[in-house]
C-alpha cells in the first residue's frame, strides 16, 4: 500500500529524479545521435534510441529507491518483455515511464519531446510528472491537489462559446480502418483536427488551455497516464468512445478523448461515436 503521507509530503525528489535522468542520458545526446544509436522497433514511425533505454534505466533505479516496494512499467522494458505490463494490474505501486515521448522529434533535433512519469496503484492514477527538458517546463499533477507548470497552477478552462475546437488526433499510421472512420467524425464544421506530436505535450497543451482536446486510438499507459491525470487535475475530463473512463491497464473502447472540460469531451466523444 502507498502511505498517504507519501502523496501529502514533499515530492520534489521525483522531480529531481526526472530532471537528473534527462540531464544525464537525454540532453547530452540531443542533436548528437549517431546512426547506430537509432533503431526502428515496429516501423519508421516507431523509433528507439540509446537515450530512451538509458534514461529509462536511470529512472527505474531512482524511482524505486524513492518508493521502496514499487515497480516500473516503462516503454522500453515492456518492449523487451511484454509481461512487465501486467504489473499495472498488480498490488504494488507502479511507476509508469516514457523516457522520451516524441522520439521522432528528438531524433530530428526538435524541442517537442518530453519525459513522462506517473505513479499508479491498483489502476488509480495518483501523481504525474511531464518534463520538457529543452523548454525547461515541468508539469506536476497530484490527485486531489491540482496541477502546476513550473510551480504555477494550471487551469484548462473552457473553449469560448461557438469557437472552433482544435483537436490533436492519432497519426493515421497508428489507426485501424474502424478507428480511421471514427476519427473522420471530427472532420466537421466547428472542429479543426490535426495530427498529434508528442502525446505528453499535447496533454500539457490541453491542461494549459492552448488546445481544446485530443483524440487518440492507442492505449499504451506510458503515453497517456501522466497526461490524463494532468488534464483532470487542471479541470478537464476524459472519456472513451463508449462513454467510459479510460482505464490505464487497457481494454478500452477506442478512440478516446481528453478535453478542457466535460462538455467538450462529450462533444468530441459523440463525434467519434458517429464517425
Amino acid at each position: 500500500m502507498i502511505d498517504e503521507a507519501f502523496l501529502a509530503g514533499d515530492l520534489t525528489a521525483v522531480q529531481e529524479a526526472v530532471r537528473k535522468a534527462a540531464a544525464a542520458e537525454i540532453m547530452p545526446r540531443f542533436r548528437q545521435l549517431a546512426a547506430h544509436e537509432i533503431v526502428e522497433k515496429n516501423g519508421p514511425h516507431d523509433l528507439v534510441t540509446v537515450a530512451d533505454r538509458l534514461a529509462e534505466e536511470h529512472l527505474a533505479a531512482s524511482l524505486t529507491a524513492i518508493l521502496p516496494g514499487s515497480v516500473v512499467v516503462g516503454e522500453e522494458s515492456v518492449h523487451a518483455d511484454p509481461a512487465v505490463y501486467d504489473a499495472l494490474r498488480g498490488d504494488a505501486p507502479v511507476w509508469i515511464v516514457d523516457p522520451v515521448d516524441g522520439t521522432r522529434q528528438f531524433v530530428r533535433g526538435e524541442a517537442g519531446f518530453c519525459t513522462l512519469v506517473a505513479l499508479a496503484h491498483r489502476g488509480e492514477l495518483l501523481a504525474s510528472w511531464t518534463y520538457a527538458p529543452v523548454l525547461d517546463e515541468m508539469a506536476v499533477a497530484i490527485r486531489g491537489r491540482g496541477a502546476t507548470l513550473n510551480g504555477r497552477a494550471l487551469h484548462a478552462g473552457s473553449p469560448e462559446p461557438g469557437a472552433v475546437l482544435d483537436v490533436a488526433t492519432s497519426h493515421p499510421d497508428y489507426t485501424t480502418p474502424e478507428q480511421k472512420r471514427a476519427l473522420l467524425g471530427l472532420r466537421t464544421e466547428g472542429v479543426r483536427p490535426r495530427p498529434c506530436g508528442s502525446a505528453g505535450l499535447e496533454y500539457l497543451a490541453v491542461a494549459r488551455g492552448e488546445l481544446d482536446g485530443v483524440a487518440f486510438s492507442w492505449e499504451y499507459a506510458w503515453d497517456h497516464a501522466a497526461g490524463l491525470l494532468l488534464v483532470t487535475e487542471a479541470g478537464g475530463a476524459h472519456t472513451t468512445v463508449a462513454g467510459e473512463p479510460f482505464r490505464i491497464a487497457g481494454g478500452n473502447a477506442l478512440p478516446f478523448t481528453a478535453a478542457r472540460d466535460a462538455a467538450t469531451a462529450e462533444r468530441i466523444r459523440s463525434l467519434l461515436a458517429g464517425g
